[in-house]
């Protein structure tokens, strides 16, 4: 059969090239971003057209979908410039990068088992001229029997188009005909027989609309792999990592004692151990628990949204947007921190999501925001801090951005990594250089506070007592070990 390219460009591929990853929210999802573009290579004969079934071998489980922007070398490119790569490019259509999970370990990074198989590449159905496509304005969503798995635009991208183009020209002439598959967003997962995956690109420009039409795919039972070579090992980790549930291999959940010594303390004792270490700015002011005595401590995850804008958000505001993932990425002990710019005039978040991220293991989340299903969100286990009730949803004031950015909330800056705590007074900062000593002093503090109400009830004046005077020492020391 001829392969899809050659059938309806009359240019034959070399080669088909992919990216490992190239998108922030795949990045996100597994917990680390490149600093340069990592590649693999498939086999020609991996390329399949529109409509043509891929097989499972059987004793296989993880057959992995991938749905990505691929792009058709149109021009000879050697050593050419990223101003220059877009130009090399002669045309963009769908594509779909299957691999067998269970082969993996056998050539880890190089994919030639997993990835390379035969129909492992469908790609079509049109192919769209890229002259008349502006690279930063597409757009990929694939499903899966007719729900929605991926959708991202390629401002999304860490590496735009023309920089692949450019940098795979570095080493590697590019011919016409050559196949570049741009990555995945996050979303990828698994299919099983009877599974029909469709992926589409199409143009979000609203004056010049293009679409590849849906690029269609059925899984069918294959036979067998042959008993010599490599054979099909999987477990749990594995399986984590093709269902798209991965973590990443850094934990980011507070020291157990460390966690301990945190809820033993008062918000409002950490914000005066702050102070005197001169950081004021450190407070996210206007938001209050939606359940009352609610407490919580742990590293922070960052959610931006940016303001309303009907065309960005039919753009970001779909599928696995930024919202969902940072949902679907929050990890055990993890606070998720929203920016929405102090507007509680549209919901950040309801009860449903709330839930997602409680049974994930979160331990809080705060919004500068709104919160819909106030009621429902109010009798959850996980703490939620919100600036108000509000029953629109997150389209009426909010595009979903990005995720895991230094962002403002409330008023104070949050970095992923700091260390957030909130009780009934508020919720505050931490900056991780400072938790060691903050916390011991704030529980010594706590200390020093028992001793002076003891003797606040018993009838002292409070000078010279509060702060704990000179002459109060010998006695506080001894009431110390009295216990």
């Amino acid at each position: 059969m001829q392969d899809p390219v050659t059938a309806e460009l009359g240019v034959t591929p070399g080669k088909v090239i992919a990216v490992h990853v190239n998108y922030r929210s795949r990045a996100a999802q597994r917990g680390r971003s490149p600093e340069y573009g990592s590649y693999f290579l498939k086999a020609t004969s991996s390329l399949s057209p529109d409509g043509a079934p891929v097989a499972r071998p059987a004793g296989i489980e993880l057959l992995g979908f991938e749905g990505e922007i691929a792009l058709v070398i149109g021009t000879r490119a050697h050593r050419i410039s990223p101003d220059e790569g877009w130009a090399h490019v002669g045309w963009v259509t769908a594509s779909n990068d299957l691999g067998l999970h269970d082969l993996r370990y056998a050539d880890r990074g190089a994919n030639l088992r997993a990835k390379s198989g035969d129909g492992f590449t469908p790609i079509g159905p049109r192919f769209l001229p890229a002259a008349e496509l502006d690279p930063a304005q597409l757009r990929i969503r694939t499903w899966v029997n007719g729900e929605l798995a991926q959708s991202e635009c390629t401002d999304d991208l860490i590496f735009p188009f023309a920089d692949l183009v450019a940098d795979l020209s570095r080493t590697s002439t590019l011919e016409p005909g050559d196949v570049i598959l741009t990555g995945t967003p996050a979303g990828a997962s698994v299919l099983r027989p009877g599974d029909v995956v469709e992926v589409e690109v199409d143009s979000v420009e609203t004056e010049r609309p293009a679409t590849t039409g849906r690029l269609r795919t059925e899984v069918v039972e294959g036979p067998a792999l042959p008993a010599h070579g490599a054979q099909p090992k999987v477990d749990d980790a594995l399986r984590a990592t093709a269902y798209g549930t991965e973590e990443p291999a850094a934990t980011t959940e507070l020291d157990p004692e460390l966690a301990k010594k945190l809820a033993s303390v008062a918000v409002a004792t950490l914000s005066a151990q702050l102070r005197k270490r001169g950081l004021n700015n450190v407070h996210i002011d206007g938001v209050h628990a939606a359940r009352p005595g609610s407490k919580f401590a742990g590293r922070a995850r960052t959610l931006r949204y940016l303001p309303g804008r009907e065309d960005l958000f039919t753009k970001h505001g779909a599928g696995l947007n930024a919202q969902k993932r940072a949902i679907e990425s929050v990890r055990p002990g993890e606070v998720l921190v929203m920016e929405a710019r102090g507007d509680n005039t549209s919901g950040t978040i309801g009860d449903i999501l709330a839930l997602r991220a409680q049974t994930r293991g979160a331990a809080a989340i705060v919004s500068d925001g709104g919160l819909r299903d106030s009621a429902v969100v109010a009798e959850l286990d996980m703490p939620i801090f919100h600036a108000g009730a509000h029953p629109a949803v997150l389209g009426r004031r909010h595009v979903p951005w990005e995720t895991d950015v230094a962002i403002g909330c409330g008023g104070t800056i949050v970095q992923p990594g700091d260390i957030v705590v909130g009780d009934d007074d508020g919720v505050l900062v931490i900056p991780p250089e400072h938790l060691d000593e903050v916390v011991d002093d704030a529980i010594e503090q706590e200390r020093q506070e028992a001793f002076i109400t003891e003797k606040v009830h018993s009838g002292h004046k409070i000078e010279g007592l509060y702060p704990l005077g000179e002459k109060w020492q010998a006695e506080y020391r001894k009431w110390l070990q009295d216990g």
